[in-house]
């Protein structure tokens, strides 16, 4: 009888544990980056490792991106539960069907821009007509597709227009003197350019904001129907919160965060040189932001998108694509 009772005991003491365990266990969140580790995504990083997210009562499982990743196709498969994306993207996948909405933008400025050899000529957007342009995509061809279409110039290749390289994720076709221009990131493939040799008195350079077609880069997007659910909205605040403690830090303390970011690099692919030049540019780029969407950023881009003439990348005035009811709560 003893025996028995002491069994029952423990059997009780131990579902007890496991209740209260369950009771506290931090929410998870899985947010899924447009790219690979490296500085861009340096304030999430920074917030994992200083124990920002645990703060918050998370559990943040970072998905780092890549060439064959989108960020549109893991959410909507379910493999997470917030993505790094451009607005352009977002806006683009939302017409077709995907209901993403922007809930924190942390990037108040574009880094991209076109980046042209001298030699070849080019000296104002109007040289481009009968170059080779070196064009990402995988929603990246955006931004472009709309400036080209504001100067006139086709991309199809046909004379008087652009003949439209698809670039992969490097230098290779400005070195290789395949294209005239290629897409660059202020933060990572300039500086592979300047790394590979090439002298900054030898390129001329569009950026996309100077040129007055920037897009938002890099916001946090979500599914409507999930914000729907008040348990996910309450996570989502404290994600944001959390994450725009982790930039704001990375912004005063670029180094440090570079070194984060290389010791979650589990690719060894980078180098701490580059990614303090990368977190560098990008505090550049985050500093003016306090983790809402600015809603003049949000028409400029709209109007971009929709200035395509024949061939806009969105047809119609977007509803419901953002939101502040994330950000307000998670910043005040």
């Amino acid at each position: 009888m003893e025996v028995y009772t002491m069994k029952k005991l423990l059997i009780t003491a131990t579902a007890f544990a496991m209740a209260a365990g369950a009771a506290f266990a931090n929410d998870t969140v899985k947010l899924q980056l447009k790219w690979v580790t490296q500085a861009q995504f340096a304030g999430y990083y920074v917030a994992a490792a200083k124990g920002y997210y645990t703060d918050e009562g998370l559990d943040v499982t970072i998905l780092p991106g890549g060439p064959d990743i989108a960020p549109e196709q893991v959410i909507a498969g379910g493999g997470a539960d917030v993505i790094v994306d451009w607005l352009p993207a977002a806006l683009a996948a939302r017409e077709k069907g995907l209901a993403l909405v922007n809930i924190a933008q942390p990037f108040k400025h574009s880094g991209l821009m076109l980046t042209c050899l001298k030699e070849s000529g080019i000296a104002a957007p109007a040289d481009f007509a009968d170059k080779t342009l070196g064009v990402w995509f995988y929603g990246n061809e955006y931004p472009f597709l709309s400036w080209m279409s504001q100067l006139g110039l086709k991309t199809d290749g046909s004379a008087g227009g652009v003949t439209v390289l698809k670039q992969g994720f490097n230098v290779d076709p400005l070195l290789q003197k395949q294209a005239a221009c290629i897409s660059t990131m202020t933060y990572n493939e300039y500086g592979q350019v300047l790394e590979a040799g090439i002298k900054a008195d030898d390129l001329v350079t569009f950026k996309y904001e100077d040129m007055g077609v920037a897009t938002l880069e890099d916001g946090l997007y979500v599914l409507e129907d999930n914000l729907k659910d008040p348990a996910f909205s309450e996570k989502m605040v404290k994600f944001v919160r959390a994450s725009m403690k982790g930039w704001k830090d990375a912004e005063a303390n670029p180094d440090a965060a570079a070194a984060i970011v290389l010791e979650a690099d589990q690719t060894g692919a980078q180098t701490e040189e580059h990614q303090k030049f990368m977190m560098g540019e990008v505090a550049k780029l985050t500093a003016g932001s306090n983790g809402a969407l600015d809603e003049a950023d949000y028409k400029r881009t709209v109007a971009t998108l929709m200035s395509g003439g024949s061939d806009p990348v969105i047809t119609k005035e977007p509803e419901g694509a953002w939101t502040h009811a994330i950000s307000d709560l998670a910043l005040q």
